[in-house]
């Protein structure tokens, strides 16, 4: 009698079990997320695009004596809001790569997973134009590292535009001035691209992109490329170190603080940034006149045990110097530098996988799918104050007040622990 109890009684266990697993979505909200982690009320669709920006100097290639330009081929991931009809499922099967290229004890391993989302799907464009949001992995990344937000948005009203960028992937990683020199390029490529897109009669983008109203997510090397894209001219010291490691090439002057051509690029059409855990001020990448340089509002997210991008001389500092714009900072007490990709699948966290490929979707502290919801809650009242003009969710962003309040606005009791959140205007 107790074998049989005891079966009855475990059973449905696993069965519960299963079902939670099937039907959870990387990105879904946990128990304890705050109130904008949630998914929107618009379905999305799903779509990838090769494009080519034309003329582009080929920095691998290149020396101080000879200047090689070429087409320069990027992979987007477009995430739109769709209109399905009741017998499609919105769902996708993702295909993702992970190992590391320089080490022969990382080799590249492909996976799967699952995403909320239809391929190909019909844009709903009834509330549209949508604001455009750009998003810039790491070095070395992929652009479907983050399809926790980049869906999330989408089913927001936001039209969502993830970079591979090209010698900067897990599949084609190269040498590291590639990235120096292209990340803000391809940003500010791709707005443009998406642009005319939107005119396009022939695009399914048609008519569909607001990018008067575009926002810049960057992570890593990603942060590192939208802090210039903001406005955050690089160092001569910067400028000096790639013509070094180019064996000569002077490609980098066009993005340093005070040259024309880099002043003359800014694009006011970009009205927020969000810059997580950007690389690059623990190596002088800028200075205190290039911080100043910041105009457009950005919110900084970070760990503060980042060991990659550094902290209070890193992500807080570059916070501390782009005087000139408004900017918040969410920081993840004792997290490290992984505050921005999906969390591990189980393919990453299969025994014996070697432990910086699991820590490039893991915190040792922080659980990532909570990391994953925060992040949901900041990013959707940030973007939604500057480019859709939601007063609603400005009482998330009152840093002043979140300091006196337990729990914060739009957090469960007991949930908002181990953050802290500021905020400073600028100084002209």
């Amino acid at each position: 009698m107790k074998k049989s109890l005891f079966c009855l009684f475990i059973l449905p266990l696993i069965s519960y079990s299963q079902a939670f697993s099937n039907s959870f979505y990387i990105g879904d909200p946990l128990p304890d997320a705050p109130v904008l982690a949630a998914r929107g009320k618009q379905k999305v669709g799903v779509k990838t695009l090769q494009v080519k920006n034309p003329g582009q100097i080929d920095v691998l290639n290149s020396s101080k004596d000879e200047t090689v330009v070429y087409d320069r081929p990027l992979t987007l991931e477009i995430w739109y809001p769709a209109a399905l009809q009741a017998d499609e499922v919105e769902e996708v099967i993702y295909e993702q790569v992970m190992g590391n290229f320089s080490d022969p004890n990382r080799p590249l391993i492909p996976f799967t997973f699952k995403g909320r989302a239809k391929r190909e799907a019909k844009p709903d464009g009834s509330q549209g134009p949508y604001p455009l949001v750009i998003v810039s992995h790491g070095y070395t990344g992929s652009r479907l590292l983050f399809t926790y937000l980049t869906e999330n948005l989408a089913s927001k009203g936001y039209v969502v535009v993830s970079i591979d960028h090209t010698d900067s992937t897990f599949q084609d990683a190269n040498a590291f001035t590639s990235t120096l020199l292209n990340r803000s390029l391809d940003d500010l490529f791709v707005l443009n691209e998406i642009d005319s897109m939107n005119s396009d009669s022939n695009s399914f983008l048609k008519n569909l992109v607001d990018t008067e109203n575009t926002a810049l997510i960057g992570y890593s090397m990603g942060g590192y490329g939208a802090v210039n894209v903001a406005g955050g001219g690089y160092s001569e010291k910067a400028v000096q170190f790639f013509t070094y490691a180019s064996k000569g090439s002077n490609a980098l002057e066009k993005r340093k603080m005070g040259n024309p051509e880099f002043l003359a690029s800014f694009d006011k059409r970009f009205k927020a940034v969000v810059a997580m855990a950007p690389w690059g001020m623990g190596n002088e990448v800028w200075d205190a006149e290039g911080l100043k340089g910041v105009r457009i509002p950005t919110l900084f997210v970070a760990g503060s045990k980042d060991d990659i991008s550094g902290y209070e001389k890193g992500v807080k500092a570059i916070y501390q110097g782009a005087v000139n714009c408004e900017r918040y900072l969410l920081t993840y007490i004792d997290a490290r530098h992984n505050i921005a990709p999906n969390p591990p699948t189980e393919d990453v966290m299969a025994p014996g996988l070697h432990i910086d490929e699991y820590l490039r979707y893991a915190d040792s502290v922080w659980d990532q799918r909570r990391i994953n919801n925060i992040n949901q809650h900041f990013i959707t009242a940030f973007l939604g104050v500057k480019l859709k003009n939601k007063t609603a969710y400005l009482p998330y962003l009152d840093a002043k007040t979140l300091e006196t309040q337990d729990p914060w606005e739009g957090f469960l009791p007991r949930t908002s622990i181990g953050l802290e959140f500021r905020m400073d205007s600028p100084e002209e």
